[in-house]
């Protein structure tokens, strides 16, 4: 996500580097400490930062993820309650949460869920041994490490020994998420204890099995009755798993087996007798649940009028307010040339410091406001010596205030100035003020390319997660990795090159990762050398060797996805390579190859054809998901959210997708403004900040629409 023009540069000493995300409780920022390692920093949110009884919770939530070893969870690096905005910073876990997974590529198989539940119970017996109470165990809090589960986020957790008689449990505030709390939790907060956790352990396994949760109902509502008094829906988990999830959704606390049971009952010992006839017939039970649990609806409306505010909105079935900037209002605006001569679209744009930074078409970067569409600062790239132009422009990445972008000033050889040089660089710039931080030239000359990270243009720049890696020197023939805060070399080191081959090579990113594409045609045909770069030195970790001509389009999983770049030719299909074993696995395309965009996004693999159909494909399974008529004419790459997959045509006409189904959502046609766009041959993907999309299209034009509202 991007930083927003009221986020902190830092917070307790750690420079942020970006935003990752923001609920009930606060924001949490990506920072790093000084030796470069990544943190996840929470900062309480102001409006509650002023009340004891929060302030006091929050203190409670940093001594208890201290006290829990960080085997199973996200270790605390640094806290201080007592701050103005108390925060809390944790090792960063990177990867997808289990609900991400489960979205992206579906429920996980048998033994993976074994893993799963084996690793959750080991936490939960971690953190029930330090007195501590989760209290908010769901799948966005269970993160996928390499190393097994990690439980994150005790922002609702409390000691257990502080329960009985605490004035904090008698406030009458009810806190979790509804799908995944204890009944325990919906009717008697002040009696909530370890069995808790064990309760949302068992949905948890639900949803990472089905795609859903064991208590889903018609509306929130119902889900939260059922989760009270309903059965739970186990029918589509598999047998080897179904029997300890039972266990483990028991309505009664004291039915419910303890972590050290569960793990005794996955190592295949005998169940505890406790437990045996819960286990042997659960709906022999169920009466006499029922009857200890009956609740009128009635109650439960008094009880949901208790809730917190987010909670009520939740529960009820109604709306969260609408997460838009400050001060938003629908708008359109055009970044007018100096010379007012026709062009054509941005190349791209990107939220940054809490403004919309867009470059291309001899614009190096122009800020608008995200609120108001208005141009607050604007650098041109030097088109002066002559008319005759490569100059375009390109967003390379952020982070932080920083934006990086590629400039292209030309100069003339003396000889003919229709026919300039180019004299590239790249350029960090104040995404705030405009202002050129400083400046890394690249390649120069009347042959250079450009350091664009389009891989169609050159793929001659990449922003990675240490630096930004770019192919160097005048000439070109060299690689390095720049430093963020200053444009200078951590290394430099010479492409790879082979004595019988005439190879050009390329940098690529994936999951931060970055890597060189050499393109040779050698004694077995054209070939795609893949080199893991390492970003200490600039070795190459790895090398592997792929037939034909190949895209690095992203990473899903442990694997590495490639499109063939002629698949419109030939038809090759995806690839995938594992990181691990460098593996190739040659998967064929479900139908006939499309005609233009490849984009990876949230693990889907989408192609979108020019009339404005998309495809969306499972890359690790070549698999067609769905496929659509978006009614997008030459639509660019997606932007692909947890609602919506967005696809927008060069005259500005957009298309909200289900990202499930593919059903076209909601439509808007293209904006009158700008006029008609010559040459482009595809639309630019959107850029969504909350509920605010923005839609680059036409000449140099922008438009912003609340996508709860369009």
């Amino acid at each position: 996500m991007a930083l927003r023009e009221t986020d902190p540069e830092e917070v307790g000493g750690y420079p942020v580097v970006d935003r990752l995300g923001s609920g009930g409780m606060g924001v949490v920022y990506l920072a790093r400490s000084a030796s470069g390692r990544r943190l996840a920093v929470k900062v309480v949110h102001a409006q509650y930062a002023d009340d004891p009884e929060f302030r006091t919770r929050f203190r409670r939530e940093v001594e208890a993820a201290r006290q829990v070893s960080g085997a199973f969870t996200a270790p605390v690096v640094d806290a201080d309650a007592d701050a103005p905005s108390p925060w809390m910073a944790t090792l960063y876990i990177p990867g997808e949460n289990l609900g991400e997974h489960v979205r992206r590529h579906g429920p996980l198989p048998a033994e993976r869920l074994l893993e799963l539940a084996a690793g959750l119970a080991e936490a939960l017996r971690d953190i029930h041994r330090v007195g501590v109470v989760h209290r908010d165990l769901k799948p966005a809090n269970v993160m996928l490490a390499e190393d097994g589960p990690r439980v994150i986020d005790f922002g609702v957790s409390r000691a257990a020994e502080a329960l009985a008689g605490d004035p904090l449990t008698q406030t009458g505030r009810v806190m979790g998420t509804p799908p995944y709390m204890s009944p325990e939790q919906l009717t008697s907060p002040r009696d909530v204890g370890p069995a808790s956790d064990v309760f949302s352990l068992g949905s948890v396994l639900v949803h990472a099995a089905t795609g859903r949760g064991p208590f889903d109902d018609v509306s929130p509502y119902e889900t939260a009755t059922r989760v009270v008094e309903g059965d739970a829906r186990l029918d589509d988990v598999p047998d080897d798993l179904r029997a300890l999830v039972t266990l483990c959704l028991a309505k009664h606390p004291k039915e419910r087996p303890t972590p050290d049971e569960l793990l005794a009952v996955l190592r295949g010992d005998p169940v505890p007798p406790r437990l045996f006839a819960e286990a042997q017939d659960p709906p022999a039970a169920a009466p006499r649940r029922r009857r200890r649990l009956v609740i009128a609806a009635s109650a439960v409306g008094a009880l949901l009028a208790g809730l917190t505010t987010g909670l009520v909105l939740w529960l009820t079935g109604g709306s969260p307010p609408s997460d838009l900037p400050d001060g938003w209002r629908a708008w359109q605006h055009q970044v007018v040339s100096e010379d007012d001569t026709p062009g054509g679209s941005f190349s791209g744009c990107a939220a940054v410091a809490g403004g919309l930074i867009c470059a291309g078409d001899d614009v190096k970067a122009v800020r608008l406001s995200l609120a108001t569409g208005k141009k607050e600062w604007s650098l041109p790239v030097n088109t002066s010596v002559s008319q005759v132009s490569n100059a375009e422009g390109a967003v390379i990445g952020a982070s932080g205030r920083r934006v990086f972008v590629y400039a292209n000033n030309q100069i003339t050889s003396g000889k003919d100035d229709s026919d300039p040089d180019n004299n590239y660089a790249i350029q960090a710039v104040d995404a705030r003020i405009g202002k050129v931080l400083w400046t890394h030239p690249t390649e120069r000359g009347p042959n250079a390319q450009p350091p664009d990270p389009d891989p169609d243009v050159s793929g001659h720049a990449a922003y990675t997660d240490d630096g930004i890696l770019t192919v160097d020197g005048a000439a070109g023939t060299s690689y390095a990795l720049l430093r963020e805060s200053d444009g200078e070399p951590r290394w430099k080191r010479p492409l790879p090159e082979r004595p019988d081959e005439d190879a050009t090579c390329q940098v690529a990113m994936a999951a931060g990762d970055g890597y060189l594409l050499c393109y040779a045609d050698s004694k077995r045909g054209d070939v795609t050398r893949v080199h893991r770069v390492a970003p200490s030195d600039g070795g190459l970790s790895w090398t592997v060797t792929l037939d034909g001509q190949q895209e690095l389009v992203g990473r899903s999983a442990d694997r590495l996805v490639f499109v063939s770049s002629d698949l419109e030719e030939k038809g090759t299909g995806i690839l995938t390579v594992d990181v691990d074993t460098r593996s190739p696995d040659p998967l064929p395309l479900p139908l006939e190859p499309p005609a233009s965009e490849v984009t990876l996004s949230r693990g889907t693999l989408y192609f979108t054809r020019q009339g404005g159909g998309v495809r969306a494909v499972d890359p690790l399974r070549s698999r067609l998901k769905w496929e659509s008529d978006s009614g997008v004419e030459f639509p660019g790459p997606p932007l692909v959210s947890e609602e919506y997959v967005f696809v927008a045509s060069p005259g500005g006409r957009l298309a909200a997708l289900d990202p499930r189904t593919g059903d076209v959502r909601w439509t808007r046609p293209g904006s009158e403004i700008a006029g008609g766009v010559l040459g482009v041959v595809s639309g630019v993907p959107p850029t969504l900040v909350g509920d605010a999309l923005y839609v680059p299209y036409g000449i140099r034009s922008v438009y912003s629409v609340d996508v709860r509202d369009p």
